[in-house]
């Protein structure tokens, strides 16, 4: 066991057991609690692979909320943010406390957010030494003398051997992540899945940031030689890590970050990449981290003799994950800050293929898509979901986000007209067809239209306005194929794509009408056409100036 220390009686975990604690322990060591302890393999090239048993994603459904006074009010309720009483909270964590008497735990002591201002102070207890290399990788490291009187803002308690009680404790199943507001408290139990820590942390942020004046965002970062940052919105899958790691710019962060008044900061030390079928041509960047020690991979397949990777090997998920601290990435910005954003590109995997790979938004089409939220939800990313479907999360996190999409919208709409940012869609899914008969969009080619369009390479190329989406979208653009851009003379049955077009436009405006009357008219009006024979027509935003 490596190096430990009991912690005083202000963590309440410890306090509440009396036990011992292994206290921010180094990678190498808890490398060795790990392999001792049966938890993982040691890769060929350095990382730690390790598996997450039946739970190989996210656990939505079992998240819950703490029904409490201090958070009530401010908490945006329902089939997203599901309510848990205090009684069955605290029924719960005291049959936990009890479970771990006579066990071992890890900690770490971590900040999340890069702002000094905004900053957080985070401890996590893990039952694995894994799970503790996973939050000290993902989280930002406080200094060596900060460590010593550090006192965390919240805590998360990560106990996957702990099974919930649904008939007393008010949960669904023996899987549980609940979300305790009022004491800042997390506990996740009954699942593996590591990417559960991190997106709590990230919803106690998005529950907070509002109250300070920040716009916290489902996001990647990066930022250019002239200070010229990006955000890249954008769910699970749709290329959020992969074209912020562009080696033309320094990589800020790739999926949370807080966009206040003196500009953007990363919440996070690291990142959590999906590393299934990555190219070492396409994606050299991420691919690389896969050969280093401290990265934790989670479900990825290896010869059991040599340890070599199969990074194709979708045998235990498609999610497969790597998780690295941020400093992997050679170009990465140590800061974790930037000033005000000059474009913002909302990203998409249209599954539907019929979405340009590239079009102009006005600034009321932004509020209208950012409010839709719409992607495919990518295999493996949520347990249950086998092969890619439409679903539309609203601010690209809808399961994140504690508060009313509307706060957040009300934000954004607010920073890209005070700063006049330019917001660009792009689609990384599907061209040619729909999924299951086109192709998955060329990562050449999107790279090529993201760099044209931050280098302002776009700004003067004529543009044609999309029948249906009215958006605007460029008739060339460098190192693509013209026809590449109109997605309509890309499919062989273009009768075909008209069918399709409508059906997505429609279920845009039937998924709008939820947040219709918390908007302005304009934003309301920024959707697309619809023209069906027992429905209204929508009419079309007109291009100009955001």
């Amino acid at each position: 066991m490596a190096a430990t220390k009991i912690h005083s009686m202000t963590s309440p975990i410890a306090a509440a057991i009396g036990r011992r604690v292994t206290t921010n322990a180094s990678v190498a060591e808890l490398y060795e609690d790990a392999i001792r302890a049966g938890e993982g393999l040691l890769a060929a090239a350095g990382p730690l692979v390790v598996r997450t048993g039946k739970h190989t994603g996210r656990s939505p459904q079992d998240k819950f909320i703490v029904d409490e006074p201090s958070s009530h009010d401010k908490i945006w309720w329902g089939e997203v943010n599901r309510p848990i009483s205090e009684e069955h909270y605290d029924r719960l964590r005291a049959r936990l406390v009890d479970y771990l008497i006579g066990r071992d735990l890890y900690s770490q002591d971590c900040y999340i957010g890069a702002h000094p201002e905004h900053r957080r102070s985070l401890r996590v207890y893990t039952e694995t030494a894994w799970a503790s290399i996973f939050s000290r990788n993902l989280f930002r490291r406080p200094p060596a003398e900060a460590l010593a009187s550090f006192n965390p803002n919240f805590t998360i308690i990560n106990v996957p051997s702990f099974k919930a009680d649904p008939t007393t404790e008010g949960t669904r199943t023996e899987t549980a992540i609940l979300v305790h507001l009022g004491r800042m408290e997390v506990i996740i139990v009954g699942t593996e899945y590591a990417g559960e820590i991190k997106k709590s942390a990230f919803t106690v942020m998005n529950y907070l940031m509002p109250d300070e004046g920040v716009l916290p965002m489902h996001s990647a970062v990066n930022v250019g030689p002239e200070r010229d940052s990006v955000v890249f919105f954008g769910l699970s899958g749709t290329g959020k890590t992969t074209l912020s790691a562009d080696p033309e710019r320094s990589l800020v962060g790739d999926d949370e970050h807080g966009w206040g008044d003196d500009g953007v900061f990363n919440f996070e030390g690291g990142c959590y990449a999906k590393t299934i079928r990555l190219s070492p041509m396409y994606e050299p960047d991420i691919f690389q981290t896969t050969k280093r020690f401290g990265t934790i991979l989670e479900n990825v397949d290896l010869d059991q003799k040599t340890r070599e990777l199969d990074l194709d090997s979708d045998r235990f998920t498609e999610n497969t994950r790597g998780a690295y601290p941020l400093e992997f990435i050679g170009n990465a910005d140590p800061t974790g800050m930037a000033g005000q954003p000059r474009n913002v590109v909302l990203l998409t995997a249209d599954a539907f293929g019929v979405l340009p790979p590239i079009s102009r938004l006005t600034h009321d089409q932004a509020a209208y898509h950012f409010i839709s939220g719409y992607t495919a939800k990518l295999a493996g990313t949520e347990i249950g979901v086998k092969e890619p479907n439409a679903t539309f999360s609203t601010c690209f996190g809808a399961p994140f986000m504690p508060r009313h999409p509307g706060e957040y919208a009300a934000m954004l709409i607010e920073r890209l007209a005070r700063w006049n940012v330019p917001v660009w869609l792009v689609n990384t899914g599907w061209t040619g067809g729909p999924y299951g008969t086109g192709e998955r969009m060329n990562i050449n080619h999107t790279r090529s239209m993201v760099r044209a369009a931050l280098n302002r390479e776009l700004d003067d190329v004529p543009m044609t306005i999309d029948p249906i989406f009215g958006v605007e979208v460029p008739t060339s653009c460098p190192d693509v194929p013209a026809e590449f851009l109109q997605p309509r003379s890309t499919w062989q049955d273009q009768a075909a794509y008209d069918v399709q077009a409508r059906k997505l436009a429609r279920m845009f405006a039937e998924n709008f009408e939820a947040f219709a009357d918390g908007v302005p008219e304009p934003v309301r009006k920024a959707g697309p056409r619809v023209t069906v024979a027992d429905g209204p027509e929508l009419p079309i935003a007109e291009p100009g100036e955001g």
